[in-house]
């Protein structure tokens, strides 16, 4: 039926591509995205290696953001409720702070400095006695046992000019650990006075555009890093207070010092309650025998479950939660490039960087919908 009869244009079917157009268009997608991935890539280098060269500056200013975020609550109650300046209110803070935190740490020094040699002796004392029942049980024999501790020693052999080398900059680390407090304190005190006008200041300089993707992003951080933080320490109250207990009712004699390290070991998630249970249940084997190691070990497991089941999801919004496997593999690796600093600062750069991705999610999703 032709045009005439019909009335109607006639179309001719599109033109299948071939297959070497086929092969060639996905070759040509995969180069773009490749080529794409690569310049990612290299900026991630790239600002590795920036974040290493000015990681002296940079250390100060994120714990200081870290202090910050806990001490605005009641910086800002003084300055609404007894109408300090922003300055006094941010000095009477940052002080009282530091005098609570003086005062608790003079308290509880004497125990857990005479006791802290103890518990490395106690510890040591119970791998000797895990080495011993591995070696009566037959789970390892005692020539592997001494094959795998002599290589242990001529590590440490080898290795004794870098730790004498190590030894020597530990003056330096100290100084450097004392700059780095001070720079912390003074930068806590004016996030605390002037941290309020950073994000509209931020927004005038990026301009209408981006200004207030910036400001919301900002918003957001800020909010997440002070739930997170003050989460954490309440999470590591309650594991410290709950283990503290067990220890107590078993008899361990270092139940001090060891309640004190499951707090601070509470803000390493995950590796920090394993390193830190794994020693009271070293300290407990070696003064209460298996009994008391294993009702120890019970408590711990028991406590860790509360925490991931429970008071973390509780606790904390469910914007905020990270998995377990991303939380464990971004300790260890800030653990592994900057120490137990990294190991520490770790999950709340990611928990911020997770901000940020759902930010983009919503804007993209946003846009999508517009444009359909």
């Amino acid at each position: 039926m032709d045009h005439e009869k019909t009335g109607r244009p006639v179309t001719t079917p599109a033109p299948v591509p071939g297959r070497e157009q086929v092969i060639g268009n996905g070759l040509a997608w995969l180069a773009r995205w490749s080529g794409r991935w690569v310049l990612i890539a290299l900026g991630a280098v790239l600002l590795g290696l920036l974040v290493r060269e000015l990681w002296s500056i940079l250390l100060p200013v994120l714990l200081a953001m870290i202090v910050a975020t806990v001490l605005e609550g009641p910086a800002r109650f003084l300055e609404r409720r007894l109408r300090f300046p922003p300055a006094l209110a941010a000095a009477g803070v940052l002080i009282g702070s530091i005098i609570v935190v003086v005062g608790v740490g003079a308290a509880i020094a004497p125990s857990v400095s005479g006791q802290t040699g103890d518990i490395a002796d106690d510890a040591v004392a119970g791998l000797q006695k895990l080495q011993q029942w591995t070696e009566d049980t037959g789970l390892v024999t005692a020539t592997q046992m001494d094959a795998a501790v002599a290589g242990a020693q001529d590590r440490l052999t080898s290795s004794a000019d870098a730790i004498a080398s190590g030894v020597l900059t530990g003056v330096g680390a100290v100084s450097s650990a004392a700059i780095t407090l001070l720079l912390t304190l003074v930068l806590t005190f004016f996030f605390l006075k002037d941290g309020r006008n950073f994000g509209p200041w931020i927004g005038r300089l990026s301009g209408s555009r981006v200004g207030p993707h910036l400001r919301e992003v900002m918003s957001r951080s800020w909010g997440t890093l002070g739930g997170y933080i003050r989460t954490q320490a309440l999470v590591s109250f309650i594991d410290a207070l709950f283990i503290g207990a067990a220890l107590l009712l078993v008899g361990v004699p270092l139940a001090v010092p060891l309640t004190v390290l499951t707090f601070f070991g509470g803000f390493i998630p995950i590796v920090g309650a394993v390193v830190v249970g794994a020693i009271a249940v070293l300290v407990a084997l070696v003064s209460n025998g298996v009994t008391g190691a294993l009702i120890i070990l019970a408590v711990i497991l028991a406590v860790q479950q509360l925490e991931g089941n429970v008071l973390s999801p509780w606790l904390q919004s469910r914007s905020m939660q990270l998995h377990a496997v991303v939380v464990l593999l971004s300790v260890a690796l800030g653990s592994t490039l900057f120490g137990i600093v990294g190991a520490f600062l770790a999950v709340p750069v990611v928990a911020v960087a997770a901000v940020i991705l759902r930010y983009l999610d919503e804007e993209v999703t946003r846009a999508a919908v517009n444009r359909s």
